[in-house]
């Protein structure tokens, strides 16, 4: 089928209301646009700029344990959570109790994350993992009475205050297994000739248009983008996350899914999807340089710890990970005594790699501040 020609479903009347039964996307793809030709092959350079670090930078995965934390905090904010991502990183005895709920919902999201991308070492991309995913994700938290880990057995809507002013209602509940389905076998259909990216461009709008679950759906849609890639071996490790660009862009991220519905403009949002991939990209390849250059700095710093460095350079990578430590947190980490903890803070806070953001009070914490702040802009 042309990407052209897409006729996107059809509105199925129900009692009260109209459900939007969308068309089946298992099938092959092609356009004559030359512009997504030209946005593809930027977006798979990028993509391969983006997925070198992951092959040549030693102790990589210290440092997508921080993507996927600014994932988690960016993609919570779209549905409207406030945590920020100094916040995220602290514990939760840290945050004040009105906002332990947001805090939560970030949490999950990364506890989420980091289960499904492990689960991808031994079981492919399905709606078993996305299901057992989203378990995770509403452990605990606001939509915990939401079906977590099911597909809903009720129909959802998007927008407004019930179904009778909704924007948009997605498909009956009934159809939900064939729908999935259907998306599912599109992920691994060799028989078909469709570049990755475009395949995940158009599963992320049907995941997001059958709406399968009763909350949660934006966060899962938008995780399901770096599984897939890294499910197919077009990234080695989860570097990529759109949801920084599809904030950024909110209106028109929501307007490019809803041309899809409503006149069936696919051709906009693969467009949009790719110019989204070869930015974020892009960024994320910029960032990991930034990282190395501040490792480096970092790393000639403490050699004039002398025999105390080894010790520093442990500090370091527990801090690549996390960037807020407290000195009993330090002491457990490194197996060293609470007096050797105290006097590798410091070390570390005369050489300017850690500051102490509590106000020197009784459990003081201490931030690598140079290096949350890659993830902040």
């Amino acid at each position: 089928m042309k990407i052209e020609h897409f006729k996107p479903g059809r509105w199925r009347q129900r009692l009260q209301y109209r459900s939007f039964e969308p068309a089946p996307v298992n099938h092959d793809w092609h356009w004559d646009d030359p512009q997504i030709n030209v946005l593809l092959e930027a977006a798979n350079r990028a993509l391969g700029e983006l997925n070198a670090f992951s092959l040549i930078v030693p102790d990589i995965d210290l440092f997508i344990e921080m993507h996927v934390v600014k994932e988690a905090q960016t993609s919570s904010r779209i549905e409207g959570t406030q945590t920020g991502i100094d916040e995220a990183v602290l514990p939760e005895e840290q945050i004040k109790p009105e906002k332990r709920d947001d805090w939560r919902e970030v949490r999950n999201y990364i506890d989420a994350v980091n289960y499904a991308i492990a689960e991808l070492r031994t079981l492919p991309l399905s709606n078993r993992l996305l299901r057992q995913t989203h378990a995770i994700l509403l452990r605990g938290a606001r939509g915990q009475h939401k079906q977590p880990g099911e597909f809903r057995s009720s129909q959802n809507w998007i927008g407004g205050s019930s179904l009778a002013d909704a924007a948009f209602i997605p498909p009956h509940h009934e159809g939900l297994a064939d729908y999935m389905g259907e998306l599912e076998a599109f992920w691994h259909n060799p028989a078909i000739a469709v570049p990755h990216l475009i395949r995940i461009a158009i599963s992320h709008y049907q995941f997001e248009t059958i709406h399968p679950f009763l909350d949660g759906n934006g966060r899962i849609g938008r995780l399901l983008v770096p599984l897939y890639l890294v499910s197919h071996g077009v990234l080695a490790k989860p570097s990529l996350y759109l949801s920084d660009f599809f904030e950024r862009n909110r209106g028109s991220y929501y307007d490019a899914l809803t041309r899809v519905r409503v006149s069936g403009d696919l051709v906009h949002w693969v467009r949009f999807f790719l110019k989204g991939v070869a930015e974020t990209a892009s960024k994320g390849r910029d960032t990991f340089g930034k990282i190395l250059a501040l490792r480096n700095d970092v790393e000639q710093r403490i050699l004039s710890l002398g025999k105390r460095a080894p010790n520093a350079r442990a500090t370091l990578n527990l801090l690549y990970r996390r960037p807020v430590v407290s000195a009993a947190d330090l002491a457990q980490q490194l197996g060293v005594s609470a007096p050797t903890a105290q006097a590798l803070l410091k070390d570390l806070i005369r050489l300017g790699v850690l500051i102490e953001i509590t106000g020197q009070m009784r459990g003081r914490l201490y931030e690598f501040e140079a290096y949350l702040d890659l993830f902040v802009s």
